[in-house]
């Protein structure tokens, strides 16, 4: 049967949502998308007079599919060239979903996406489905076909292997971000080392995600200075470099996943997303994205966007 408009609307009635929930479960944005059209599609074949629940069911559709690519993923993963980082998403963009909370907002931080990922995809989904959007046990165990107390011992279980490296975060708006970039860049830039290792945590981590396609350090980076000194010379322009993301970038100072960071740009391109975790210490971690597969989405945000003017212009 086709669909009326009363199930069309039903459907994209929860589209945030089911956006929302898929991209905590697989990190990626653009995957997030395509779990949510394959879950259209299955609500389109469905026998939509025996659902009595549509949102519950649509939630345990895309949960399902989630988890049949997490297991996928898991497999492929371990052929991925280099470090396997988040795919950074816009502040505003509606993949975010809900943040209210405070644990809303850690849910779809860098720090905790990229941790999930030691999870199973049964932690991650129980993770997810309770901490971000606040799931009873007993539905998020109809949903993945437990039982409610085995639900309540994957929560507890993957909540100390995420509270294991959790640490009091700083939240920013753009003004704040903005300011915290600048700074970043400045000491970056200005070939003095301890002026940026003064920025960071004496335990800052550095590590970036090229996906074999641009270069990208294969190990993380731990330590303040050493995490300076390779800084350093990332962010020293050179002919070899503008040569590899096609062109000059400018940088610019951004919200990503709740955190500031460093947005380069060549010719209305995203050509890397350096994000920055900040903690009442210092910056504790950058993460650095330039897979290309990974910046195409956040691209078109970028581009269907305002910006300000750029912290440095012709980098």
């Amino acid at each position: 049967m086709p669909l009326s408009q009363h199930e069309v609307a039903l459907f994209e009635d929860s589209r945030a949502r089911l956006e929302a929930i898929a991209y905590r479960l697989l990190g990626s944005a653009s995957d997030a998308e395509d779990a949510v059209q394959d879950t259209f599609l299955r609500w389109q074949a469905a026998d939509r007079q025996r659902v009595e629940t549509p949102e519950a069911w649509l939630t345990k559709v895309l949960t399902n599919l989630c988890l049949n690519q997490l297991t996928s993923a898991r497999a492929r993963r371990e052929t991925y060239v280099g470090m396997w980082l988040p795919e950074p998403v816009l502040a505003g963009d509606r993949m975010l979903g809900p943040v209210d909370t405070a644990e809303q907002r850690e849910s779809v931080s860098m720090a905790v996406l990229t941790l999930l990922e030691r999870l199973s995809p049964n932690e991650r989904a129980v993770y997810v489905l309770r901490e971000a959007f606040g799931y009873p046990h007993g539905e998020i165990a109809e949903i993945l076909e437990i039982t409610e107390s085995n639900c309540q011992q994957i929560y507890r279980r993957a909540k100390q292997h995420v509270a294991a490296a959790d640490r009091t975060r700083a939240e920013v708006d753009a003004a704040a971000a903005r300011r915290v970039v600048e700074e970043f860049l400045a000491a970056a830039t200005s070939g003095e080392t301890e002026r940026l290792v003064r920025l960071l945590t004496d335990d800052a981590l550095s590590v970036g995600d090229g996906g074999g396609k641009i270069p990208a350090g294969t190990k993380p980076i731990i330590g303040a200075l050493a995490v300076a000194r390779f800084l350093r010379g990332l962010l020293k322009p050179t002919e070899v470099k503008r040569n590899v993301v096609g062109g000059s970038p400018s940088l610019y100072a951004e919200v990503v996943n709740g955190a500031p960071a460093v947005v380069a740009v060549v010719a209305d391109r995203v050509v890397g997303v350096m994000s920055l975790e900040l903690t009442a210490e210092g910056v504790a971690a950058v993460r650095s994205q330039v897979n290309p597969d990974k910046l195409a989405r956040f691209t078109r945000q970028w581009s269907a966007s305002e910006h300000g003017e750029p912290v440095i212009g012709g980098w």
